[in-house]
């Protein structure tokens, strides 16, 4: 059954696209970028933050399978929240997944502008980033269907890009070409070189790595055949954590010592770059670039929905809510888009630091996002629904998974600088959407029609 939320819209995404969009989630510029970093900071253990990561991952997916199975809706978990916590958490999960993409989508715009920057240094970046997101923007308004299919062919890009290093990474390992072997993982300081702690402060970054993961839980909406498609879906991106996230960590490690690695560089383009392949940068590079396209376009899709549904019950701006001729919720993708110029002034003011910063608020959204589905579908289960596409070890996993996101918050302020930032906007944050929610009931209880008193009474 589906929600007057979702009344309006096409199902124009097929399998192809929904299994695709799955992937396109799964794989992102966390990976691509974020992993050279990482390696350089914590050393080979890397890898546990990655599966540690990527089990809570896989416990927020089956929880969202079994939620979308139930009821799908474009609204996706804020309409969960709506219905088994309260109108408040639907308010608060919803303005917080914007959040998270409306920073994502800054990370991204720096991200492309950077990139672009290595190719042609003379070129404005703030115009490179201006220029990506009206490509994404338009994209978004035109149709589904051309969302479906760009997402399609990004995602394709992306597979082929970490499978090619896959096979290449696990010949080198095997045959023992060059320095590349198993005794990488513990020679050059050992398995811990930095120390667990360090371990411990990557999660952050790890947990933005698989943000995006949740979207295809949102095309539930527009999917034809919701039921037999989303469980299929769903699945595959257990086994994309498994072999695109915590393999290519595990070969990275492998294949060079962990001190090879550098935060400014991909550690895709460091291990191609070191075999002498002289266009590895160049194809890494635009790999790099469509990693951070597809991560905006998906962005724009995933809050003009949540923001249409939001809308309709007025806990949005009412323009967010409009829906074009196209069938596309182009109020709230425009309000979306508006905001990543913000992108552009942080880039200006702090070149360095913009992408840190931004990922790091960003993941504040996608920790909360995570924390709703999981307990959405706890209070789920209690109501005695059973789900021909349970999640596995309910209630227990829930607990353990919440636990874990509440651990990578606490985590924040003993971290870098860029993630004590994110975290001392919290109270900001909070103070924010308290005001916001007072101000949505103030209005809903003046819009309520007063009894009439009975002259004489």
């Amino acid at each position: 059954m589906r929600t007057p939320e979702d009344e309006g819209y096409k199902h124009a995404l097929g399998n192809r696209q929904v299994q695709m969009i799955a992937i396109g989630g799964a794989i992102g510029v966390g990976l691509f970028l974020g992993a050279g970093g990482r390696l350089a900071a914590t050393g080979p253990a890397l890898v546990l933050s990655y599966a540690a990561a990527g089990v809570a991952a896989f416990f927020v997916m089956r929880a969202l399978g079994e939620l979308v199975l139930y009821r799908p809706s474009s609204g996706s978990f804020v309409e969960y929240a709506n219905e088994f916590v309260g109108p408040w958490a639907a308010f608060a999960s919803g303005w917080m997944y914007w959040i998270n993409w409306a920073f994502t989508g800054i990370a991204e715009l720096t991200a492309i502008a950077a990139y672009i920057h290595y190719w042609a240094p003379v070129f404005p970046q703030w115009l490179t980033a201006l220029i990506a997101l009206g490509f994404v923007l338009t994209v978004n308004a035109l149709s589904v269907r051309l969302f479906g299919e760009l997402e399609f062919w990004f995602a394709m890009l992306k597979v082929l890009a970490i499978s090619v290093f896959l096979v290449v990474g696990l010949v080198l390992v095997v045959f023992a070409v060059g320095e590349a072997g198993p005794h990488n993982l513990v020679s050059h300081g050992g398995f811990f070189p930095t120390g667990f702690p360090l371990v411990l402060m990557s999660l952050q970054s790890v947990v933005f790595a698989y943000a995006a993961i949740e979207v295809v839980g949102i095309t539930a909406g527009e999917t034809a055949r919701p039921h037999e498609i989303m469980p299929r879906a769903i699945n595959g991106v257990v086994w994309r954590i498994a072999i695109f996230y915590v393999g290519s960590v595990a070969l990275l490690g492998m294949v060079l010592p962990w001190t090879a690695y550098r935060a400014d560089t991909s550690p895709f383009v460091t291990v191609f770059s070191g075999l002498g392949v002289p266009w590895a940068a160049d194809a890494m590079n635009l790999v790099v670039i469509t990693a951070a396209l597809s991560s905006c376009n998906s962005g724009l899709y995933a809050t003009g929905r949540i923001l249409r549904s939001m809308a309709m019950k007025r806990e949005a701006p009412r323009f967010a809510g409009v829906l074009s001729s196209r069938h596309v919720p182009i109020g709230g993708i425009v309000f979306t888009a508006s905001t990543f110029l913000a992108g552009v002034a942080l880039f200006y003011f702090l070149p360095e630091r913009a992408f840190n910063i931004a990922t790091a608020v960003a993941s504040l959204g996608v920790i909360t996002t995570w924390g709703v589905l999981v307990y959405c579908q706890l209070r789920l289960r209690k109501s005695g629904h059973r789900s021909t596409f349970p999640m596995p070890g309910s209630p227990y996993t829930n607990w353990l998974t919440l636990a874990f996101l509440a651990l990578v918050v606490l985590l924040m302020p003993f971290a870098d600088q860029d993630q004590r930032v994110a975290f001392f906007l919290i109270p900001a944050l909070v103070a924010s959407i308290a005001v916001g929610w007072r101000t949505v009931r103030r209005r809903r209880a003046a819009r309520r029609p007063q009894p009439c008193l009975e002259s004489g009474d």
